[in-house]
Formats: C-alpha cells, structure tokens, sequence
C-alpha cells in the first residue's frame, strides 16, 4: 500500500506523456528561409499540402520568445513545454519563419538558422551593423499519420504436434515503413495433434523435484495460489504464506509448463527450467485482475445505401479482453454471420441496419459497454444536407432598434453541423479519409440601416457537404494547492501512464485531447512530492470548444513515524469537534520492500483523507467517483470518505509495501438506510479514473465506504433522497472559460419559467440563489434542495433531478426538459461579427475576408485596457474595421461594447478591458491587415491621456491612424503581441473562448502572466478618459445656454482648459526627452 487511493463506498446498484523521440542522424541548420525538401521564394506564400511528397501539413504558427539579449530563439523544445508535446510531430520534415510583421527573413536582411529537429534561432551578433533581431514566429511540417493495410491471411500452425502459434502481417504503405502505429505481425494460439512420447500417465522422475515460487510483478509473494501442470487435471500444489510450492516427481528437464491461478488475479504460466541433475525451478507472475476498460469507442457514421461501413471498438485490461460482441439497436449481432471482433464490417448497406450500434468486452474480471455510435443510411437521391440554413438569430447593437420595440435580431442563417456520406466503395480503416460535413457554401452580404450609420453583414445563403473541419478538444487550466492556493510548479501530467507535459512555473496547462476519447483521465504528480498524485476526470467539449478547469490538488499530511513490529492505528477524519470517521490499521510485520521481502524497523507513513465532512477538502476530491457494473456501465458511486497512503523508509526514497491491513469506519457516522450492509472498500486505478472493488465490510467496527452519486441537472453527480427533500442541499456555481456565470435570480419567488423547472417541483426544491437574502451577496451560484424524484409525478419526470441509473436520459435531454439554467451577464458585454461565428462550435467558422478570426486552428485574442475616471460605469465601444490590406480597408469586422468595472480601491475609477481584433494574416494567408480599432466610451467623455509605450510604439509604426476626436481613441492595431506595460493584452489558443478569459484575466490584474477578477485600475492600462455626469438637478446645456449664456459658455472654457492641460502634462515627459535627444 504505497501511494494508493482508496475509498470507502457504497454503490449505488446495492441499495436499491509524451515518449522522447531521439535520432541517429540530426538534420543540418540552415540559415535564410524555409529548411526542408524545397526551398522557397521569400515573397512566395508557404508551399501547399500537394507541394510535398509525402503527405504532411503545417502545424500553427509558434512564438514562445521575444528578442532580447543574444537575439531570437524559437526551440522546439520550449515549444513542446509551452504548447504541449502533442503539438508538433516527434520528427518534423521542415521548419518556416516569419517576422510578425509575415516577413520571411530574407526580406529582412537577417541571418537565421533553422533545423526542424531543433528549432529556431537568429543571434544579434551576426545581424549587419546597427541590425537586431526581429521578433519571429514559427511553424513546422509534419507528415500525417499513415494507416495500415488489411491483414494478410493466417500462417500454418507451427510445430508439427502440440500447441504453437500461427501469424499474420499487415504493411504499412508509408516510404518509412514505421510511421503507422502499431505493430505489422499478429499472433494467435492454435494446436496440433497431441505430441507421442513421455505423458503423465507414462513417464515419472521419482527422484527428481519441482521448485517454484507465485509472486506479483513487483515481487511480492501470494500465498494460497493453486499450481496446475498444463494438460494434467487437477491442482499439484498450493503456495504456501511465502508464495513458494515442492512438486515432487516432474523431471528436471521436462522443460514443463506451469500454471498458477488465484483469485483477484489473471491466470499466469511459466516453463520450468533444470537447475541440476534432478531439480528444476519456475517462477509464475500474476497480474492483479482489472476489469476492461474502453480506449476507442464506435463512432456515427453517414452512408449512402449500398456503401460499406466499419465501427471499431477497443478494449484493455488485465487480462487483454478478446471476446467482444456487437449490438445493433439494443440486439446482438449474430457472431458467425457478420464475422466479427474488435471491428464490425458491413458490406452493401440497406436502409434496415440504420439506427444505433455499440459493442462489449468481457474479460476474466467482467464486462465493459462502449459509447453508442449512429449510422446513418440514405436512400439513393436523398440529400444529406439540406442547402436552405436553419434560422440562426444574432443580437443587432441597440442603435439598430426601433425606440421601444425593444432589441432587434437578425437571422443570419445556420448550417447543422452533421456528417455526409463517406467515400464510395470498400471502407476497412476506423477513421473516416476525407470526412465531409454540412457547413457554408455560400454567403451573402446584407446591409442593415441603424442610427446614423449602415451595418454590414454576411447571412448564409446556402449549406453543402464540405469538407470537415477537424474537432480539435481542447483542456485548459490551472492546478492549486487546495489549502493555501498556491500553483503546482512544473507538475509531471500523465494521460493514463503516458507522460505528456507540465505545467507551467503558475500551475497553467493545455491538454489536447486525442481523438475519439470519451474520458479524459490526467494525473498531475508533484515533483516534489509535497502533495498527493491528483487523478481528474476533465470534462471537455467533444466538439472543440475549448473548456477551463481549476483542480484542486490536496497536500500530504504530515508524517507519522511508525514501528514496523507493532500494530499502528491511524486516525481517518480529523475535524474540530467531531470524532474520525474510521481509522488505518497496520498489524505487527505488515510492512515489506518493493521486492516482497519483508521490512523491520522504523516506517515514515504519510495518510492523507479525503474527509466528506469539509467541504474545502471535498474540492480535491479525486476523480469522478464511477466504477463499472456487472453490465458493463459506468455507474456512480457515493462516498464515505477517501484516503492516500505513502509509506517509505526513513532517509529514504524507497517505498514500502503494506500486507493484509484493516479499514474500520464508524457505523455512527452512516445514516443512509442499507448503507452500512452495502460498504465497501475501493481502490481508484489511475490509469481509467475508475473505482475497482477490493472487500466488504463487516459489521464488528467501523466501515469505510466509497459513494455512488446520483445524477443531477447539468448531469453532475450528488446525494439525493426519496423521503425528506432537504436531507440533502447543494450549491451550484458554474463558470465558462473561467467567467462566472450568473444563474436566474430566487426574489422575490423564483419564476419556473426563468429557472427552468416546473412547478409544484420547484417549489420542493426550495431554489434560492445566493443573493436571496442579501442583495449585496455575489449572484454567481443558488442552493437546492436534492429532492428524489417520486414515481407518478409527470412534474418530477422530466428533470432536474434523475436517478442514478437514468445518467444518459439526464445526458441526452432535450432542452425542453427541466434543467436548472446560467448564463453570462449579456448587459455588460456585447459582440457583433459582420461574419457569424459561434464561438461554442467552432465547425461554424467561414472563410471569408471579413471573419473576426481567420485561422480556425488558432485563435488569437486581442484587448485594450480603458480606464474611466467618473462617477459610475461606462459602456466602452470598439470599432473594427480594415486598414491596412486593400480588399478590406475601411470594411467593418465587428463591434465589441463592454462595460468598465469599478476598482475597489479607487472610488470614482474604473476600467474595461475592451476586445478588439488582432493584426495578423487574413483567412487567405497572403497578406496583412493592421486593424483600425477605434474606441469610443458611450458617455460625455474626453480622452485625457494614452499610456507612453503604446504612443512611441504607434509612432515608430506608420502610419498613424486620424486622431481628431478627443472623445476617442484611435490606432492601427500593432501586429506584436506587445503586453502590459503597452496596455495591449495578447493570447493564443486553440480555443477563443479560453483566448478570451485568460487575456481578461491577464488584463484585470495589469499583468503579462497574471490572473484575477479584481480590477486594477491603475495598472497596465492603454488609454485614459475622463467622463463625467450632470449634477442631479442641474439643467441641462440647452437650458443653461437660454437662461445665462455668458455662465454657461465661460463653463465650456474652463472644463476645455482642464483637458488641454491634462494632456499637454501626458505629452510633456515625451517631449523633454525628445528634446534632450536632438542637443
């Protein structure tokens, strides 16, 4: 027992890395442009896919350092720790650099060095005189992932008599021969007829004798194990309490077959081999038994009848499952008539096999159920995607609204993004080449009249099959201490035993999320081994919107010094006031080394609980709490309580295994009907994120028990109870991207149709969100009660609240079931596209000039911080619009209004971070935009001073952007991610919702690395305005220009004079130190 997790639970069902690649050979550097199998015209545009022999692409572009110092390095190396090793290919074909202004370095005049195996790197030394380095972006090509042919027919039997084995080969088209993965050679057991000569019955050695011994991987001996001889009936012997058996009479060198079996474990076999004349030894490993686990499940597949089709399922576990079984709507699939294994084929496709199909593996240990997949089967002639768009409606700003209709929507039409038919004829590979889905095939411009100026817009006019953008799942996050908040620096990240990565010096981590995944496990382990090995399961968006996690990872508690000759007990639950839940106990001589000898002395234990009871440590819980049943189906668990074990030598890193040990759990503390008869014990295997039974209970002491959760709403997993509706509460926050979101408001009553639930079921959940009592309390969450739903109620039915075992109705709802609902606060941020794009789908993406984000690989976000000196808060406008390339010069992209947040700090003050769209490449990748950005504050404000980095760095960028209107600011868009101190904030990412949170973030905190949702004011900000309002009772200008024009007019003059001399201070440091530079 050394760094294990295990649980106390109860079931539900019971009471009602990335591998280092190195090379033999290292490619050469060059220097000078683009390094691979052609060489490139510096103003030519970067060579296209059918450009290269081998298949490949080019990843996104990378920029992980700014010039300074020596000069520019881009390694690849640094790009796989920032970005995630999954990002670049493990042997890239060739590397290209452009400046960010999309020079290649040619143009520039710059010497650089390139070499795809190493990356980039331009010395400031080697430059012309006068001459530095430009700050440069990277890209590498990689070939695509080649797949296997079929496999060949099976080989002849080997041997002439007995068991042998049979192979069959497979090739790999690639010139490489070892860039598909897997293996080319597979084997199968067969048997021949029965070998003539020495049998049990016919050939003894009396004298001789059979030593051997039963252990586990690590070592450790198991007792009790029964030894059987391969073709002989009956057990020959039992390991004894050291894991060792005699075998008298099997000749020394028989070169026998031994065999093992014990419960818990997978059957294990060996050959005995001859250590003398008349002795012979043998060791049997026995793997602990794991129920299998699904690592690729079926996927929906669109077909037109008559065509082929494969699903493919894959399973693992120990041992490897080989048995699987089909199901097509819920019915098994005959297994002799389709033929099937791990892959189900089915050829020349009728409208009848359309509809659900899904598989099981079974193995020793049980069963698992994958996923359910779709397929689709069209009739000859009928269209797949329907070329006339769903209605889509988008928000027009408030001035495109007739006054007091309220606001107005514009439907600019919407593709569904399904799948189209796949390529004619044979299809044996589980992936779809060459994937089409229903997306935009044509737009269309509009032109909407609002007050006092002409929006322009672009609807879709007509859906087609095109081809599919990849989904590319993208998890993002952070991981703290859970006591204290601080990040896990530099944290190994495992998915299943496969290292990946780390996380960043303040906790931060992307994880890519490789297709057809259904769980994603990760393991975040602590170098320094402060803090218990973190198991989550991260919830993603399989359709590439990118998700934001803040895991919580639990310190280890402080060591205990144990005598390994004594019995130990060790306390579990440790609240004030209240008694432990159970307790750890070790007997005398439990201890042993890794290699299962037995270990004495002194023992340095660190138990770290989970206690249910707290709710800060409740946070850190691991995983998702699932196991699988006896059907194959993951199913919830409820839990007692949770706890690690760490045990080492003393002045040691060797750690300690732990024998037979007790687990006792306070049956005063389980109040649950059946629950203390239902207890078990549980271990979480790190590489599923899955609970795996170890022993029951019984009733003599204390039990500790792991939970199996019910499903709820959003599908999250809690208590819930049939009698009394209050026995259990929650409370229930959401976030997106890192943005709280606001859920419907409780006072003075909630309303069914804002929460979302019908009554009288609303009211037995007793809904308050968190500023039900007090106004000035945050609205970023609500308590419930987990009222059971009752059997009979049509109110109850339908949602929030599901049984456990209904988790896919709950998951596949439709929206018009009862669930409870959040949403971001739309009054204080609203964007506009000329192009539509939803950010939550990014297949919706349209090239198109004009489109907001115009790589859908990589999204850049890009937002200015505005400070607001005035009495309240100010809704900030940025206009977008082209001004540099000559196709959209002038053309607007879009409109982004928010509204500034108060400072704490500073009364009268506050800020916005204001999103605008970044400088860059357009869709087509052939030349720049620098955008017009131009940031107007809705309110009576005047522009009082513009931070003096971001004005140098303007000026030293022609050209200047018009600059007339005090009551705005205005810029061509700098194309360097320039940072805090500029006021310019810059992030980018797979996904734009994440792009977007953590630039705010960023931009809140005034910082290029920072996070908070606290403004500052102060503090890293671009442009400075000052608004003020009328006093209360003052007339207003018209009036005061009546009654006493002289009065009014000499206020003009003073309140003029003050701007004048607020900005000719914000310009005078300037000057002086210009000035100074021409003496």
């Amino acid at each position: 027992m050394a760094s294990l997790l295990l649980f106390l639970c109860v079931a539900a069902a019971h009471l009602a890395g990335a591998r280092d690649t190195t090379t033999t050979e290292e490619p050469r550097a060059t220097a000078w442009g683009l390094e691979g199998r052609s060489l490139l015209h510096p103003v030519q545009p970067s060579p296209a896919l059918e450009d290269w022999e081998e298949a490949s692409e080019w990843t996104s572009w990378f920029n992980v350092d700014h010039p300074g110092g020596d000069g520019d390095f881009e390694s690849l190396a640094a790009i796989r720790f920032y970005y995630g090793p999954a990002r670049v290919c493990p042997l890239p074909l060739a590397l290209e650099a452009r400046t960010t202004d999309w020079a290649l370095p040619s143009a520039v005049g710059e010497r650089v060095h390139l070499n795809p195996t190493r990356g980039f790197w331009c010395l400031n030394r080697e430059q012309p005189r006068g001459r530095r380095c430009s700050n440069y972006h990277v890209r590498f090509r990689c070939p695509l992932e080649a797949a296997w042919g079929a496999w060949g027919p099976w080989g002849p039997c080997s041997g002439s008599c007995g068991p042998g084995r049979r192979l069959r080969r497979r090739h790999c088209p690639s010139p490489a021969g070892d860039a598909c993965p897997g293996r080319p050679l597979e084997a199968q057991k067969c048997v021949r007829p029965r070998c003539p000569g020495c049998s049990p019955d016919t050939c003894e050695c009396p004298d001789h004798i059979l030593l051997g011994s039963v252990v586990t991987p690590s070592g450790r001996p198991l007792p009790g194990a029964r030894v059987f001889l391969q073709d002989q009936p009956g057990t020959i012997a039992t390991s004894d309490a050291y894991g060792t058996f005699r075998v008298p009479g099997v000749c020394a060198g028989s070169r026998a077959n031994v065999r093992a079996q014990m419960d818990g474990f997978s059957a294990g076999m060996a050959q005995a081999q001859a250590n003398g004349s008349t002795s012979a030894v043998v060791t049997i490993v026995l793997d602990k038994l794991e129920k299998p686990y699904l690592v690729k499940h079926p996927e929906s597949r669109v077909r037109e009848a008559g065509q082929n089709v494969t699903f493919c399922c894959k399973a693992s576990g120990t041992p490897m499952p080989k048995k699987y079984s089909w199901f097509h709507n819920g019915t098994q699939l005959d297994r002799r008539e389709h033929r099937y294994g791990a892959h189900l084929e089915l050829w020349e496709l009728r409208p009848d096999q359309a509809g659900t199909y899904h598989c099981k593996a079974w193995n020793e240990a049980g069963t698992v159920r994958s996923s359910t997949a779709r397929l689709t089967v069209l009739a000859p002639g009928q269209p797949a995607c329907d070329p006339q768009p769903q209605e889509h409606p988008i928000k027009l700003p408030d001035d495109c609204s007739q006054p007091g209709s309220g606001p107005t929507y514009l439907d600019v039409g919407l593709c569904p993004d399904t799948r189209c038919p796949g390529p004619t004829g044979s299809s044996p590979r589980c992936g779809d080449a060459g994937s089409r889905c229903c997306s935009v095939r044509r737009l269309e411009s509009r032109e909407i009249y609002c007050s006092g100026y002409v929006l322009p817009v672009k609807v879709v006019a007509e859906c087609g099959c095109q081809k599919c953008m990849p989904p590319l799942g993208l998890v993002r996050g952070r991981v703290v201490a859970a006591d204290s908040g601080e990040p896990l620096r530099f944290a190994g990240i495992l998915l299943g035993r496969e290292p990946i990565g780390f996380t960043s010096y303040q906790g931060d981590f992307t994880i890519e999320v490789p297709p057809s995944t259904e769980r994603l496990v990760v393991t975040f382990v602590d170098p320094s081994g402060e803090f218990v090995d973190t198991v989550r399961v991260l919830p993603f968006d399989p359709r590439g919107a990118g998700v934001y996690h803040e895991v919580k990872a639990m310190r280890k508690k402080a060591l205990v010094i144990l005598d390994a000759s004594q019995s130990n007990t060790i306390p579990l639950g440790e609240l004030e006031d209240q008694a432990p839940l159970g307790e750890l106990v070790l007997p005398p001589g439990a201890f042993r080394r890794a290699d299962g000898k037995p270990y004495r002395g002194a023992v340095e234990a660190r138990v770290t609980f989970v206690d249910p009871r707290d709710l800060a440590s409740a946070a850190a819980a691991p995983s998702d709490l699932r196991f699988v049943d006896s059907d194959g189906e993951l199913a919830p668990l409820r839990t007692y309580g949770m706890f690690s074990v760490d045990l080492r030598a003393p002045g040691s890193a060797e750690q300690l295994q732990a024998g037979p040990v007790a687990v006792r759990v306070a049956a005063g503390h389980i109040h649950m009907k059946g629950h203390q008869e239902a207890l078990k014990l549980w271990s979480l295997n790190p590489e599923t994120g899955l609970g795996e039974e170890e022993s029951s209970f019984g009733r003599q002491g204390p039990s500790a028990a792991r939970v199996r959760r019910e499903e709820h709403g959003a599908c999250l997993p809690a208590f819930c109870d049939a009698d009394r509706p209050d026995a259990y509460t929650a409370l229930v926050t959401a976030t997106l991207g890192g943005e709280e979101l606001e859920p419907a408001p409780s006072r003075p009553r909630p309303l069914p149709a804002t929460v979302g639930v019908a009554q009288p079921y609303l009211d037995r959940l007793s809904y308050l969100r968190t500023d039900h009592d007090d106004p000035a309390f945050k609205r970023n969450g609500f308590h419930v009660n987990l009222a059971k739903p009752r059997p009979g109620e049509p109110s109850e039915a339908n949602g929030p609240v599901y049984p456990w075992r209904s988790l896919r109705e709950c998951q596949e709802a439709p929206v018009t079931a009862s669930h409870f609902r959040f949403a971001r606060v739309e009054a204080d941020r609203y964007e506009y596209n000329v192009v539509p794009f939803r950010e939550a789908a990014p297949a919706s993406w349209t090239g198109d000039l004009l489109a907001w984000w115009p790589n859908p690989q990589e999204f850049r976000a890009c937002f200015l911080k505005v400070k607001i000196q005035g009495p309240q808060e100010y809704m900030v406008r940025s206009h977008n619009a082209g001004g540099s390339h000559p196709h959209t010069r002038g053309q607007l992209y879009g409109l982004r209004d928010t509204r500034s947040v108060r400072d704490p700090a500073r009364p009268g003050t506050s800020a916005a971070c204001v999103e605008f769209k970044c400088s860059g490449m357009l869709f087509d990748q052939r030349q720049v935009d620098r955008t017009l950005v131009t940031i107007v504050p809705q309110g009576s404000c005047r522009r009082v001073a513009v931070n003096g980095l971001l004005r140098d760095y303007l000026a030293r960028h022609p050209p200047p952007a018009p600059a007339e209107d005090p009551a705005a600011f205005a810029m061509l868009a700098p194309l360097d991610p320039l940072g805090h101190n500029y006021g310019v904030y810059t992030v980018t990412d797979q996904s734009p919702r994440l792009a977007k949170e953590i630039a705010i973030g960023r931009c809140f905190d005034g910082s290029s690395d920072g996070f908070s949702r606290e403004m500052k004011a102060d503090t890293g900000t671009a442009v400075t305005f000052q608004c003020r309002e009328p006093p209360a009772g003052r007339p207003s200008l018209f009036q005061r220009l009546l009654e006493s024009p002289a009065s009014a007019l000499g206020d003009i003059r003073r309140e003029m004079g003050q701007v004048s001399r607020a900005q000719a201070r914000s310009v005078g440091p300037l000057r002086t130190r210009r000035g100074r530079a021409r003496q």
